[in-house]
């Protein structure tokens, strides 16, 4: 973005990530995935729908789609959804719960300075990331990209100094939120195009042209973007798996100011006032909602 971006050509920086919406072939084993293995409790049910999630709020919110295949590896769409956890224990707690409802789900680990970081993949191959931020003052930025790494985080000994009877037992009346959603995309720079360049996000770190990361605020990343498996990867299908992202505005001003910038750019979308609905370049519906 130019040097010249004005408020108004960003998004607010005290945005958040709401409910992220998957297409579910198999309710039963989805819901007890989400609920057994995460922890999550339903808080909701709507359209034979469920959202799940924790302390009465939805994080994700699973959605009947009989018929619909999985799409292929190298398809645009899901690359993780990232449960962002308030402390450590209970960041064990979640990891140790995953790991022992399954432990074929358990993909990775990683410390990415940043945050401390576990990867798991549900039943229907959709990502999952499970995280908690180290605190911002302990975050390093080189110019307007933050520093984060790939270092290896062994989860049996960080397991051993996180997980506590006592978290475990309370594992549910802890609260978590979306911190941040990962997809797989085409290509990077028509997601910096976009994502960037007409949603007002700003970039704070690439990787070797594979992958970009973007946020509102100066957090390490609201969203990001990689090409790892889908490079050259075209429109989506109609598939299982991501359904939807919501992001939470403060206000119908942001919303306003938002479809304005689409519209510029030519984005087709759908305004109501409240909210906006409209696809990104791989067909990966958005939907831009007053809090």
């Amino acid at each position: 973005m130019s040097a010249e971006a004005t408020s108004q050509d960003l998004l607010p920086a005290d945005l958040a990530m709401g409910t992220v919406m998957l297409k579910v072939g198999n309710m039963k084993v989805m819901t007890d995935y989400y609920q057994r293995a995460l922890g999550l409790e339903v808080v909701a049910e709507q359209d034979g729908g469920l959202y799940l999630g924790r302390l009465g709020k939805p994080l994700v919110h699973l959605a009947p789609a009989p018929g619909l295949t999985i799409p292929g590896r190298g398809e645009a769409g899901l690359f993780h959804t990232a449960l962002l956890f308030e402390d450590q224990a209970a960041l064990a707690a979640t990891v140790a719960t995953a790991a022992q409802f399954e432990p074929r789900s358990f993909t990775g680990s990683a410390d990415h300075l940043v945050s401390e970081a576990f990867y798991f993949s549900d039943p229907e191959g959709n990502g999952i990331e499970l995280y908690w931020d180290r605190p911002r003052s302990n975050w390093s930025w080189n110019g307007t990209d933050v520093v984060m790494d790939s270092l290896a985080l062994p989860p049996q000994r960080y397991l051993e100094q996180h997980l506590s009877e006592e978290s475990l037992q309370g594992q549910r009346q802890t609260t978590a939120g979306v911190g941040h959603v990962h997809l797989q995309v085409g290509d990077v720079q028509s997601a910096r195009d976009f994502y960037v360049g007409t949603l007002g996000f700003e970039k704070t770190a690439g990787w070797h042209g594979q992958a970009l990361f973007v946020s509102a605020g100066r957090y390490h990343h609201h969203m990001a973007m990689n090409v790892w498996n889908s490079r050259g990867a075209g429109p989506r299908k109609d598939t299982l798996g991501l359904g939807e992202v919501l992001i939470e505005v403060p206000s119908g001003d942001d919303v306003g100011a938002l479809a304005d910038r689409l519209k510029v750019a030519g984005v087709s979308s759908h305004h109501t006032g409240a909210e906006l609905r409209f696809e990104d370049p791989w067909r990966n519906s958005i939907r831009v909602a007053v809090r």
